[in-house]
This record gives structure tokens, C-alpha cells and sequence, in this order.
């Protein structure tokens, strides 16, 4: 018996010690996203769109939204490459991009994706004009990771990673 209870003390110790956060490397999380994807964005329509959340959020006395210009804007990226590539808007593998930003400390995502629209305000109205859209705009949320890409027809596509 006495082997027995050795073993599952030395188990429970090692799945306590490997599941906690202090066990998740920067190694690890990097190799599940290229970084450099973030840099692929339009920033200055990011920057607008961003700009055009916080004006409301402040409108409505909410905090403002930091932009997370790394691992948020790099998966919302890779995310916009795929729908341009698909020729679709979608939310497809959200759980990938949500366990990613939970993977270095997020604790809720959501997502807004938009294309067609020719401007950052045009795409930040039609999210406005749609409930779950707003809601997410409106959401207790600290951080945003903007992703705008155009395809070869010159058709813009927009993805918005939130988080806290």
C-alpha cells in the first residue's frame, strides 16, 4: 500500500507543477503563431477602428481598449489570411485563437470580423448595427488585436480579437 500512496503523491505533485501558468514558456506560445503576422496588418486602419471603439466605449463610460500589436493582432491576422483565402467570413477555429490568448493570460475572448466594407468607421457601423457585434464592442474587455488585410480584388476583410 505504502508504494501505492508514494505513486499518487508523485503524480498529483508533478500534474500540479505542470499545469500551473508559471509552466507555460514563451517558447511553447510563440511556436503556436508567428509574431511576425502582426506586422501584415493595415495599421492605420487598425489604428482608426481602434480609435473608433474607444470614442464609443468612452461614450458610454466603459474603459478604454489597449491594442495588443503582438499575439492578439498576429492570430487576428492569420485569421483575416484565412477568410481572404477561403473567400468567406467566418469565425472557424475561434477555439484555436481563444485558447492561443488564454494560452499567455487572457481570461475571455471574443470576436468581430467584418469584409467589404471601405472604410474602418463603415466596418465599425455594421458591427454597431448588430447585437452580438456590439455586445462585443461593449464587453468587458481590456485589449484588441486588429487584423486588415486586402484580397487581390482590393476587398478589405477585418478581424478584431477582444480580450481581458
Amino acid at each position: 500500500m505504502r508504494t501505492y500512496s508514494v505513486s499518487i503523491i508523485i503524480i498529483l505533485i508533478l500534474f500540479t507543477q505542470s499545469c500551473t501558468k508559471d509552466s507555460v514558456d514563451d517558447n511553447f506560445i510563440s511556436n503556436q503563431i508567428d509574431l511576425s503576422l502582426a506586422n501584415e496588418t493595415n495599421h492605420e486602419v487598425a489604428n482608426a477602428i481602434l480609435l473608433r471603439i474607444n470614442s464609443y466605449r468612452q461614450d458610454l463610460n466603459l474603459n478604454s481598449i489597449q491594442l495588443d500589436g503582438t499575439y492578439a493582432t498576429a492570430y487576428a491576422v492569420e485569421h483575416t489570411k484565412y477568410m481572404i483565402e477561403n473567400n468567406t467570413i467566418s469565425h472557424d477555429f475561434f477555439y484555436k485563437r481563444k485558447n492561443g490568448l488564454k494560452a499567455v493570460g487572457a481570461i475571455e475572448v471574443a470576436e468581430n470580423v467584418a469584409y467589404g466594407y471601405s472604410s474602418a468607421e463603415s466596418a465599425f457601423n455594421a458591427w454597431l448595427n448588430s447585437l452580438s457585434h456590439k455586445r462585443v464592442i461593449e464587453g468587458n474587455f481590456t485589449h484588441v488585436g486588429i487584423g486588415v488585410l486586402v484580397d487581390s480584388n482590393d476587398k478589405p476583410y477585418y478581424t478584431c480579437l477582444f480580450y481581458n
